[in-house]
């Protein structure tokens, strides 16, 4: 029978609930036990993939299409649980299959409530496809007080009174400012989180606090006695070097204990940490660094590329080495500027993106990687204006762009309106809703076997995770193959490029697909370990 762990956050948000329950996973994984997640966002959007990554950072795509909320990545990562469109739901989601049922009449003429209708169906998403698993962690996004967070910390209320005793236990991740002039940590907010939470009928079993340094034991004590939690079960969570200690870290201030101890689990084997310790050693004592610059569109929230941050971090841990990352807002990249942005440098990337804005600029980072031989990874939108940058300087196509852009003369890149997959024909409509017109999730490519993608791969069919609207034209693939540019990679139909390739280049590899997402740190994925391979080498020619 799964046992759930629910875990909730208060005083601010971005304290790293997913990250903690990444790490928890992680940690239960270490002693023989398996686990899935859930995330509960309680916004109103259907899903992630029309917010700004601004506001939301990255989308994070599974195998089967789910576009979801970046702390998906963090489960995967620390964890290796592949996860679908059962793992994440929204509010809208919710909302938009009740009022779908009360159309049909399911409801038969009742009137439709938050408590039942709404609660009943987050707690059918969260109870759906458990029984195979020792743990559900299922983390509710925001912050406890939230309005909109009521129908899902009301479920979950729900839950813990419905299940069986030692079935449910509830984590309250909080924060404990330091107050300078004070000199002291203040409980005060954390009180009154639990106080909140208590107030809807939640009483945390576990209390994970954040800080910046030691909270001294008379606080803990403190914290215990006015939240009304065992004092063993105030845990610490201390900031670390590197999100890859937070499972030892999280070990040594006794949280899986905690968990252990209040489900009643007396019989549970040691933990066996040897890999995260190993990984942790690497992190802290590496043999050099690489520089590598991302030249992408929104920079300045790193969280925007964060599967692609820790697939770079997961490249140079496999290579024992730190990656020092430079972004460069590719807005501010020209021709005349971009030899100096650039020179210091070890390998360019260009990550994905949507919109025109900054395109330019990406297109010089391209042309000054291929020009100078610096090692160069496109990926999805940094595929396309490779090839954009191939049919302009190299083709001398004129006028050569994307219909995202515009109308240019040359349509490089355009939507495509259909394609086949498993051997049946998947149609998109231009009008259609901003999700619908996406090829979504995970798609085969078949490799040139004598190609460098091939070789890095050690196989010649792979599946990666796709997320984008415009395809490359395959019309133009002799017209560029003539002036360097390989098509390397096709889709099984031989219709839609999947990866380009310079034979007569140390590295230059794009892909349309997105490589970062399935990239885990016990798997690395192979094409970040060979770039920052490619930018070792490099390193030891400037």
């Amino acid at each position: 029978m799964a046992r759930f762990i629910f875990i909730t956050g208060g005083v601010v948000s971005s304290l790293g609930k997913g990250l903690a329950s990444a790490a928890l996973g992680a940690l239960l994984q270490s002693r023989g036990f398996s686990v899935k997640f859930r995330k509960l966002d309680p916004y109103l959007n259907v899903d992630p993939g029309t917010m700004s990554p601004y506001q939301h950072g990255e989308v994070y795509v599974t195998d089967d299409g789910a576009e979801t909320d970046l702390d998906l990545g963090h489960y995967e990562r620390f964890t290796g649980v592949d996860l679908t469109q059962k793992a994440n739901i929204t509010a809208g989601r919710i909302y938009q299959q009740v009022l779908a049922k009360e159309r049909r009449g399911a409801y038969n003429g009742g009137t439709v409530q938050v408590i039942p209708h709404v609660t009943d169906a987050i707690k059918d998403f969260t109870l759906d496809n458990v029984e195979d698993v020792d743990f559900i962690l299922c983390e509710i996004g925001g912050t406890v007080g939230d309005i909109e967070g009521l129908p899902f910390f009301e479920a979950i209320r729900q839950l813990g009174h419905d299940l069986e005793r030692n079935q449910a236990i509830f984590i309250h991740l909080t924060l404990l400012p330091y107050i300078p002039t004070a000199g002291e940590l203040k409980t005060k907010p954390t009180q009154h989180s639990v106080k909140e939470l208590r107030s809807i009928g939640i009483q945390p079993d576990i209390l994970l606090c954040r800080s910046d340094r030691e909270i001294p034991a008379n606080e803990m004590r403190k914290i215990a006695l006015f939240c009304n939690v065992r004092e063993d079960s105030v845990i610490q969570a201390l900031d670390v070097n590197s999100i890859y200690e937070v499972p030892l870290s999280y070990h040594a201030e006794g949280l899986d204990e905690a968990v252990l101890r209040a489900f009643d689990i007396k019989d549970a084997p040691e933990p066996n940490l040897s890999r995260w310790q190993e990984i942790s050693e690497i992190v802290a004592n590496p043999d050099g660094h690489v520089n590598i610059t991302i030249v992408g569109k929104y920079v300045e929230l790193e969280d925007a590329y964060k599967s692609l941050k820790e697939a770079l971090m997961h490249g140079g841990i496999s290579n024992q080495i730190k990656v020092n990352l430079n972004w460069i807002n590719s807005v501010d990249v020209n021709r005349e500027n971009v030899d100096e942005l650039l020179s210091q440098t070890h390998a360019v990337l260009v990550p994905g993106g949507f919109g025109e804005r900054g395109s330019e600029g990406k297109i010089e980072a391209v042309r000054y990687a291929r020009l100078n031989k610096v090692p160069f990874f496109g990926i999805c939108l940094g595929m396309q204006l490779a090839v954009v940058e191939a049919a302009r300087n190299l083709a001398e196509l004129d006028g050569a762009g994307s219909s995202e852009f515009g109308d240019p003369k040359h349509k490089l890149i355009g939507l495509m309106t259909e394609w086949t997959k498993d051997n049946e024909k998947v149609e998109r409509k231009i009008e259609s809703d901003l999700g619908g017109t996406l090829r979504l999730g995970a798609y085969n490519c078949i490799f040139d076997k004598d190609s460098k993608i091939a070789g890095i791969y050690g196989d010649t069919t792979i599946s990666e995770r796709h997320r984008h609207r415009y395809e490359v034209n395959i019309n133009y693939k002799q017209q560029l193959e003539d002036v360097g540019l390989c098509f390397s990679g096709l889709s099984p139909d031989g219709l839609l490029p999947e990866t380009i390739e310079y034979k007569d280049h140390p590295w230059f590899i794009g892909v349309q697909y997105h490589p970062e997402l399935k990239s885990q740190i016990f798997k690395p994925h192979p094409l970040f370990v060979s770039f920052v391979a490619a930018a070792v080498d490099q390193s030891r020619l400037v």
